[in-house]
This record gives structure tokens, C-alpha cells and sequence, in this order.
């Protein structure tokens, strides 16, 4: 029989992540802090554990894809105990580097492996089994994770030891706030200046100024919708860890600190759960003096 695979936290994320490990003929067994969100993959064939020492202690592979450092802190401390000597725990959460450089070294102080592997590709990629995935960790660690990391991935990599994973989700982060204001900023203009705002956004797209953002958030702005995708208030705590990354580094963001700036402003207004698509909705309101 297969080795058993833990899973910790399905969300947006998470959830599409541990199906592609069950149906790349993985046994994984899963858990989630709300247990409705674990039935979809019980149907699927995964075990649903009652609680994550029952989970550490039969799967000697476990990964995480929760929200906060302190969430995984807390996963952690409560799976140590249960965990077999050896097991690896494959962070998938984006969080401070230093905390991911804090955790590799108290776990293997205790006889445990792990690497940070946050992912970028959003809900999308999540779906298709196409995400992208940064793995700071032993290179040995690394290797073992990437097996099970293929299910989802269209491309993992080592990119350094402890914490270098979150390093480069940072640096990711970073360039998808700038995308985002370039996407929000010019079809807001265009809007105003009474363009065709779906031509303008086919026309920008294909050219110099296309991006990513142009192309799978441009129709949600079309659309109106609103719905995440990735929410604002997800996109400001990674700022927040981007903001104290850069400081420990004397790294100058002024792009990643002027858009958590307007990004606050959907978020004051109660509208955190918001894709970050929804800036154009508040750009519109801005005049130029913003």
C-alpha cells in the first residue's frame, strides 16, 4: 500500500490540492479547522481525521496550506507530538520567512524535516493541477516533497535553504501588486476617458502591457464580480510580510506599500473578502489628486 500523505487545510487552495494527490493514487488522509470543507474530499477517497494528532500519527508526509504564521505554529504544535521521528512537513502557506527559518530549525531540534513551499496561481491553478511552487529546505527534503508536489505543480523548484521559499513568495507578491495597480489603473483611465473598456482590455492585453492580471482578472472586472480569486485582506497580510521581509533586507517596496495603501481603503469599507480585481472599483472613485 502506498505511503499515507497528511493534508492540512482546504480551502480555496488547499482543498483542489489534495484532490489531484488522490487522484495521482496518493492515500491521504485530510483535516480542516471547518469539518465541512473536508467532506468533498471524503467522497473523493480521502480519510477525514478527527484531529491532527490522529493525522501525524499515521502519515509520514504532511503538508500544510493554511493562512497565517501563527495558524501554522498552532498546526504544528498540535501534530509534533503524534508525528513519527523523520516526518517532513511541506508548508504550502504564505508566511513571514522568518517564521519558516524559525520552524525548519525547532523541527529538526526535534528530529523533523521541513520545507516552505508557498505557491503562486491562484484559485485557477489550484483547479487545474498548474500551480507554481517556491521550496526553501535540505535539498534531500526538498526531493522527497517534489514526488508528491507534482500532483499540482506545473513547476516546483528548490530555490535555497530554510525560509528562501518564502523569500521568492515575497518577491512574487511584490510583482503581483505592481501588475495589479498597472490592470486597475489603466482600465479605470480608460473608463473615464470613455474608451471601450473591453477593447481597451483586449488591445493592452496582447501588447507591452499585458500581464497575467490583464488576462484573469481583466474579465472579472468586466463582469463586476467581485468574488475571490484572492481576497484583499489575503493580499494585505502578504504585503505585511513582504513590508517586514524588505525591512530585514533594507529593500526598498514603495509599489508594495502604495497598494496595500489603496487596497486598505476596499478593506475599511468592509469589503475584505473582495478579490483584489476590485481596486478598478475604487481607483473609479479617486480623483486625480489620489
Amino acid at each position: 500500500m502506498a505511503d499515507r500523505v497528511g493534508f492540512v487545510g482546504l480551502g480555496t487552495m488547499g482543498g483542489p490540492m489534495a484532490g489531484h494527490l488522490l487522484r495521482a493514487g496518493h492515500a491521504v488522509t485530510v483535516w480542516n479547522r471547518t469539518p465541512a470543507k473536508a467532506e468533498p474530499l471524503r467522497e473523493q477517497g480521502a480519510k477525514v481525521a478527527a484531529d491532527l494528532g490522529d493525522l501525524a500519527a499515521e502519515c509520514r508526509v504532511i503538508f500544510l496550506c493554511v493562512n497565517r504564521s501563527e495558524d501554522v505554529q498552532e498546526c504544528l504544535a498540535r501534530m509534533v507530538p503524534q508525528a513519527h521521528p523523520g516526518t517532513l512537513f511541506v508548508d504550502h502557506s504564505t508566511i513571514a520567512p522568518n517564521a519558516a527559518i524559525d520552524m525548519a530549525r525547532d523541527l529538526r531540534e526535534k528530529g523533523f524535516r521541513f520545507v516552505d513551499a508557498p505557491i503562486t496561481g491562484g484559485s485557477v491553478g489550484a483547479e487545474k493541477g498548474q500551480l507554481t511552487v517556491f521550496c526553501g529546505g535540505d535539498e534531500s527534503a526538498v526531493d522527497e516533497a517534489l514526488r508528491y508536489i507534482q500532483a499540482y505543480a506545473k513547476r516546483a523548484e528548490r530555490v535555497g535553504g530554510p525560509g528562501a521559499g518564502q523569500m521568492t513568495k515575497m518577491a512574487n507578491q511584490i510583482a503581483v501588486g505592481g501588475a495589479l495597480l498597472g490592470l486597475c489603473e489603466s482600465l479605470s483611465f480608460a473608463q473615464k476617458a470613455g474608451l471601450d473598456v473591453a477593447k481597451t482590455r483586449e488591445l493592452l492585453a496582447g501588447g507591452a502591457g499585458g500581464s497575467w492580471a490583464f488576462d484573469n482578472y481583466g474579465p472579472k472586472i468586466l463582469a463586476e464580480d467581485w468574488s475571490p480569486g484572492f481576497s484583499v485582506k489575503n493580499q494585505r497580510k502578504d504585503f505585511a510580510y513582504c513590508r517586514e521581509a524588505a525591512a530585514t533586507i533594507d529593500a526598498a517596496v514603495p509599489g508594495t506599500v502604495l497598494v496595500d495603501r489603496l487596497l486598505k481603503i476596499l478593506q475599511d469599507e468592509g469589503h475584505g473578502e473582495w478579490t483584489t480585481a476590485a481596486l478598478y472599483d475604487a481607483m473609479l472613485r479617486m480623483g486625480a489628486e489620489a
